[in-house]
C-alpha cells in the first residue's frame, strides 16, 4: 500500500487500484484482480462497500466477480454498463470474421457481473462521506470517466487511463476507435483541456506515476497529441473550434459547428436559449459499432454559449426528427441543465418508447417529453412563435419547424435534404409522395432560409423550391415506374405488417401481448388470416381470426402470448404469418422477446 495523502492509497495490481478510506470502511476506485482485498487490514479497512470503475477493459476489472461475491456495489461508466452487465450478450454478437472495428471492446470482462449503478455524466455522487463528481472523459475508450473529488484538502482527479504520466498514455492502440482512426486523440485532447480547467492539484492514473503538477503534464501531452494530429491532417481546426464552437447565422440564430448533426441555438432577450436539435456535442470521429459504448452525448459546449452569449438558462430542447444524432444528449440537457424537452406529436412516443418501434437509429434510453406540441398550431417561446409541421421523407417521424428571427422566416428541416439531394430511407417510413409533398409545403411557407442536419444554411430562392418540387415529382413517378404497386401496394418500404412492441422483455410462464399491424395490398376488401408463430412450449391465445380489412387499409390486432415456465431466452424471436385473400404472403413481420 502507498499512501497518497493521509485516506488515500494505491495498491499496484494489474492496474492501479486506489483506496479511499473513511475509518474502517473504504472504497475503491477500480479494482484490477482484486488482489487489494488481501491488503486492507494493513491500513485499518475491515470493509469495502463500493468500487467505482473508470473504464470496462479486463485490467481495470478482471476481479470483479470476487467483489460481487462479497457483496461490494459495482459502479459503472453509464456509457458503458452493457459491457459490465450485459457482456455476455457483447461476446455473442461481437464480429470477429472480417472484422473492421478496432475498438478495444474485447479488452472486457469475460463475465458479466451485477451492477448496482451507472455514474451518470456530469452528476455527483456520494461515497464513504466524500463528493465524487463524474467528468466525462473519453480517449482511451468511448465511454471513459474521471472522478474529482476533494480529500484531505486536496483536489484528486482519479483519470483512469487519460495519461499515464507527463506528456504520455498507456495506450495508443486504445484511441483508434475504427479501421485506420485515431478517433480517441482529439477526444483526449478535448477531455484533457477539460479536466485542467477544473484545476485538480493531483492527477491519479490507472497506469504510471500519479502527476503533482498536473497543468504541465497536460499542456505536454496536449502538444504531443497535437503533432500527432497534424501529421495525420485531422481535426485541423479542433482547437479553434473548441475556442469558438458557436457561429451567428442571425444575431439571434447560432449554429454549433462542433456536432455530429447540426444544433441550432435561438437566443431570447431575457437570457434564456431554445434548442433546435441535440445530439452528439462536439465529435472528434465515430467508433466503429453502433452499441450504447460507442455512442457517447456529452455537454462539451455549453458553457462556452453560456460564457460567450450571456446564455443564463437553457430552457427548451425541440427535435426536429428521433434519430441518436439529433436526440442523444436532450437527457443529459434536462439532467444537469434543467431543460425542458418538447416534441412533437408524431414522434413523442418513440422518443418515450424506443423499444416499442422496429425504426433505425433509435437511443438506446427512453427520453421523457415534458410537453407534447401539436402540429400546424401556433406555439409561443419568449417573443417568438412556431408552427410545427409533418414532414416525411427522411423518416415518418419528422417535422419542420418554422419561425421567425432577425426578419428572417426560417424552416428548420432536420435531415430531409443534405443540399438538394433527397435523403430518404425506406427503413424510416419513406411514402413515394413524402419529397413531394415536402416541396410543395416549402412552396406554400416559402421561407428565406433553411437549416438542416448535415449542410449549411440555404438561401432560398424560387428557383430553389421549384428545383426541390421538380425532383420530389420525379422520386414519385419513378417509384410508381418501379414498383407493382397496381397489383401489390406495401409501399415503398414494402412493409405489410408489424407487430408491436417490437422488443419485449418479459418474465418465465407470464402472459404478455403484442400488437399485429396488417396492410391489405389489394385495392378491395379482403379477409386477412394471421398465424403467430412462437418458440416450442409456448401458447398463443388467438383472437377472432381471420379479420376483414378493406382495399390498402389498416387494421390492428391483439395477441396474448405465454412463454413456457422455467425457461429464459434473450431474443427468442416471435413472427406473423400472413395470409391475405387467397394469397400467403409468409412471415411479414417478426419480434424479439427476452424472457427472463
Amino acid at each position: 500500500m502507498i499512501r497518497i495523502t493521509e485516506n488515500v492509497y494505491l495498491y499496484s495490481d494489474t492496474c492501479h487500484v486506489y483506496v479511499v478510506k473513511k475509518g474502517e470502511n473504504a472504497i475503491l476506485i477500480d479494482f484490477g484482480k482484486g488482489d487489494v482485498l488481501d491488503h486492507l487490514v494493513s491500513i485499518g479497512v475491515k470493509r469495502v462497500t463500493d468500487v467505482l470503475m473508470t473504464h470496462h477493459h479486463r485490467d481495470q476489472g478482471q476481479g470483479l466477480e470476487r467483489a460481487e461475491a462479497e457483496g461490494i456495489k459495482i459502479w459503472v461508466p453509464h456509457a458503458e454498463q452493457d459491457l459490465f452487465s450485459d457482456v455476455d450478450a457483447h461476446w455473442q454478437s461481437r464480429e470477429i470474421d472480417n472484422n473492421y472495428n478496432m475498438r478495444q471492446d474485447r479488452f472486457s470482462l469475460l463475465n458479466s457481473v451485477f451492477v448496482s449503478g451507472t455514474l451518470q455524466d456530469y452528476a455527483t455522487y456520494s461515497f464513504a462521506g466524500y463528493d465524487f463528481a463524474i467528468v466525462p472523459t473519453p480517449g482511451h475508450t468511448t465511454g471513459s470517466i474521471s472522478l474529482l473529488t476533494t480529500i484531505d484538502g486536496t483536489k484528486l482527479a482519479f483519470t483512469g487511463d487519460l495519461i499515464s504520466s507527463p506528456g504520455k498514455v498507456w495506450s495508443m492502440a486504445a484511441t483508434q476507435w475504427s479501421y485506420n482512426g485515431a478517433e480517441g486523440v482529439p477526444f483526449s485532447i478535448l477531455s484533457l483541456l477539460d479536466l485542467k480547467e477544473k484545476k485538480p492539484d493531483m492527477l491519479l492514473p490507472s497506469h504510471g506515476d500519479i502527476m503533482r503538477e498536473p497543468n504541465a503534464a497536460i499542456d505536454l501531452l496536449v502538444e504531443r497529441f497535437g503533432e500527432l494530429l497534424g501529421y495525420r491532417n485531422q481535426n485541423p481546426r479542433l482547437f479553434k473550434f473548441r475556442e469558438k464552437p458557436y457561429e451567428n447565422i442571425t444575431p439571434h440564430l447560432l449554429k454549433n459547428r462542433t456536432s455530429l448533426a447540426n444544433s441550432y441555438v435561438l437566443l431570447s432577450k431575457s437570457g434564456s436559449a431554445l434548442i433546435i436539435d441535440f445530439g452528439y456535442d462536439f465529435i472528434g470521429g465515430i467508433a466503429s459499432g453502433s452499441d450504447r459504448a460507442a455512442r457517447r452525448p456529452w455537454l462539451y459546449t455549453i458553457q462556452k454559449l453560456k460564457k460567450d452569449y450571456g446564455v443564463k438558462k437553457i430552457d427548451v430542447v425541440i427535435p426536429t426528427h428521433y434519430h441518436d444524432d439529433h436526440v442523444a444528449g436532450m437527457n443529459l440537457l434536462r439532467d444537469v441543465e434543467g431543460t425542458k424537452v418538447w416534441c412533437p406529436e408524431n414522434f413523442a412516443d418513440v422518443l418515450e418508447n424506443p423499444k416499442n418501434y422496429d425504426l433505425p437509429c433509435l437511443w438506446y434510453d427512453s427520453i421523457k417529453v415534458d410537453q407534447i406540441l401539436p402540429l400546424r398550431t401556433t406555439i409561443k417561446w419568449e417573443e417568438y412563435e412556431f408552427t410545427l409541421y409533418e414532414q416525411s421523407g427522411h423518416t415518418l417521424y419528422a417535422v419542420a419547424i418554422v419561425f421567425e428571427v432577425d426578419g428572417k422566416r426560417v424552416l428548420a428541416m432536420g435531415d430531409q435534404y443534405e443540399g438538394e439531394e433527397w435523403n430518404y430511407v425506406y427503413q424510416n417510413g419513406f411514402r413515394i409522395w413524402d419529397y413531394r409533398q415536402s416541396a410543395e409545403l416549402y412552396q406554400a411557407i416559402r421561407p428565406d432560409l433553411l437549416i438542416s442536419g448535415h449542410s449549411d444554411p440555404v438561401f432560398v430562392t424560387q428557383e430553389y423550391l421549384n428545383r426541390i418540387l421538380e425532383s420530389g415529382h420525379a422520386l414519385e413517378r419513378l417509384h410508381q415506374d418501379l414498383l407493382p404497386l397496381e397489383q401489390v401496394d406495401l409501399g415503398a418500404g414494402g412493409i405489410g405488417a408489424r407487430i408491436t412492441p417490437y422488443q419485449s422483455y418479459v418474465y418465465s410462464g407470464q402472459p404478455f401481448n403484442i400488437g399485429i399491424d396488417v396492410k391489405n395490398p389489394f385495392t378491395s376488401e379482403s379477409d386477412v388470416d394471421i398465424q403467430v408463430i412462437v418458440p416450442a412450449g409456448w401458447n398463443v391465445q388467438k383472437g377472432n381470426f381471420p379479420i376483414r380489412i378493406g382495399g390498402l387499409e389498416r387494421k390492428s390486432v391483439s395477441v396474448t402470448i405465454t412463454p413456457a415456465s422455467g425457461q429464459t431466452m434473450r431474443r427468442a424471436r416471435i413472427a406473423a404469418d400472413i395470409t391475405i385473400g387467397e394469397r400467403p404472403f409468409g412471415q411479414l413481420a417478426e419480434a424479439l422477446v427476452t424472457v427472463k
